[in-house]
């Protein structure tokens, strides 16, 4: 879903990492709505960079990472960064909302939100201790996670100097996305589909120079 960002990363060299999130993916979706996934999200970007730290064949070095979430994905990168996000009571065993037990990794320098989902970060202090960049990327017209999700991370930092966002016109919740083929462009399939007159491929050149600035920026060779 990714694969446009990743590759254009790793060809400008990066190693880019595209981990499956157990139990919260196309595949199974278990954890959906459950006080699990959001603890596990963040675990898993942690072992993902653990991996990569320790092949041979890659020479990454583990303290200079950033990561990119998209929607949910949102979520887990403010999580990683420093975030205390609160789970609902729906999604709790006793129904009770409560801190969700994460920690952050001081190796992620660096952080890229696309329509991030942040209701889990409507405390106002629960993003107090984030302390690195953050490329913001929302859609004017994105009718799953609207503005509001933004104004959470807007109102929640400390240091409002970290945060670039840019809200991209016309754009929808699908749109950060690669393309998908055209036969997969129908109405009920909304990751495929755009607002009317949106050029999502034009648009991923953008999105990616944007995300290569921050990295070139906060990762100097």
């Amino acid at each position: 879903m990714y694969r446009e960002t990743a590759a254009f990363l790793a060809r400008n060299g990066f190693v880019v990492a595209q981990p499956e999130h157990p139990f919260n993916n196309r595949n199974d979706n278990t954890w959906e709505n459950r006080c699990e996934n959001l603890i596990e999200r963040p675990k898993t970007i942690r072992k993902t960079i653990n991996v990569l730290a320790e092949d041979p064949r890659l020479s990454v070095d583990p303290n200079r990472c950033c990561v990119i979430g998209h929607s949910m994905g949102g979520y887990t990168a403010l999580a990683v960064i420093g975030g205390k996000p609160v789970a609902f009571s729906r999604e709790t065993e006793d129904h009770k909302e409560h801190p969700v037990p994460v920690k952050s990794d001081e190796r992620v320098k660096a952080a890229v939100l696309l329509a991030p989902a942040t209701p889990w970060y409507r405390d106002p202090k629960s993003l107090q201790e984030v302390r690195v960049p953050i490329l913001m990327l929302t859609g004017e017209k994105d009718d799953i996670t609207g503005c509001w999700h933004a104004d959470n991370v807007r109102n929640g930092l400390s240091d409002k100097t970290l945060l670039d966002h840019r809200v991209v016109p016309n754009a929808g919740h699908f749109s950060f996305e690669a393309p998908f083929q055209d036969s997969m462009k129908r109405p009920g399939f909304a990751p495929a589909t755009d607002p009317a007159g949106f050029d999502r491929a034009a648009y991923q050149k953008q999105m990616n120079n944007e995300i290569l600035e921050l990295l070139r920026k906060q990762m100097p060779e």
